[in-house]
């Protein structure tokens, strides 16, 4: 892509960028977008200026470098002559002309390591911007992606309204959509829960215990905190890892001691005959 080419792209995103957002207002993960694509947009400038400064060094390099190889291969072709001309020289004479060969051999050698040096860095050079344009082209996609989705209280009670309905199917593409474009909110948590919630009841225990784990990892301190505790417990067990589900319903019952969640461990525990605190070597 040619310089012209990029600065048009450039207005391009700005135009995108700042564009009139729906009616419903521009979200902050909208905002974030936008400021990291500005962002990129000043670390491609910069680049380019950066880029532009060692292709004029370099292409000036590359020229002497070559001139000066081609100075070397034309002395060495007249060595060359020389030697074969003064063949019955004394030996002093050869050894004095193999000595000058090889210091030319040697120029020339420096000065090919220089080329490939100047070809690495130009090739890093352009790599780097390529990274930084496909950088600039996946926010600009997520952007656009994230403008055209639903504003986060409607998409996640469409999705809330289908789980508790049983159209499980629409509900997990609901409830998938938000968590993709509406990642950091406090719902995110409970969406993942409620995807949790639909493994669970399809026997998809393992995926289960992965989605009740983002609750647990990311949402720690919101109020699907507990229920995943417990169900991750549940599944876990489901999986035939009673260990692991035991020691997940005796922390449950540790952490919320008060909780409806912890009454229902402590009944799942005395069912599995196994005491509710751990006792000395389990």
């Amino acid at each position: 892509m040619t310089m012209k080419r990029i600065s048009a792209v450039l207005a391009l995103i700005s135009v995108l960028s700042f564009a009139t957002a729906p009616a419903w207002g521009v979200s902050k993960e909208i905002i974030q977008l936008q400021t990291q694509v500005q962002q990129l947009q000043e670390q491609l400038t910069a680049m380019q200026t950066s880029f532009e400064q060692s292709m004029g060094v370099m292409k000036n390099l590359v020229q002497q470098d070559t001139d000066s190889i081609n100075k070397a291969t034309a002395a060495l072709n007249s060595v060359q002559m020389a030697l074969q001309k003064q063949s019955g020289d004394a030996n002093s004479r050869e050894d004095q002309l193999s000595g000058q060969i090889q210091a030319l051999n040697d120029s020339i050698d420096e000065l090919k390591a220089r080329l490939t040096k100047v070809t690495q860095q130009l090739d890093a050079l352009q790599s780097s911007q390529q990274s930084i344009q496909a950088q600039q082209a996946q926010q600009q996609q997520q952007q656009q992606q994230l403008q055209q989705a639903p504003p986060p209280d409607v998409l996640y009670n469409n999705a809330l309204r289908d789980y508790n309905a049983g159209n499980n199917d629409v509900a997990t593409q609901e409830f998938n959509d938000y968590v993709k474009f509406y990642p950091n909110t406090d719902l995110a948590g409970n969406a993942y829960f409620y995807l949790a919630e639909i493994q669970y009841r399809q026997g998809n225990y393992q995926a289960a215990v992965q989605s009740y784990d983002q609750v647990l990892q990311n949402f720690p301190s919101g109020n699907k905190a507990a229920s995943a505790e417990l169900k991750k417990g549940f599944a876990l067990i489901e999986l035939g890892k009673q260990d692991d589900g035991v020691t997940e319903l005796r922390h449950l019952i540790q952490r919320y001691p008060r909780s409806q969640e912890a009454l229902q461990a402590r009944d799942r525990l005395h069912k599995l005959g196994v005491s509710v605190t751990a006792r000395h070597g389990e």
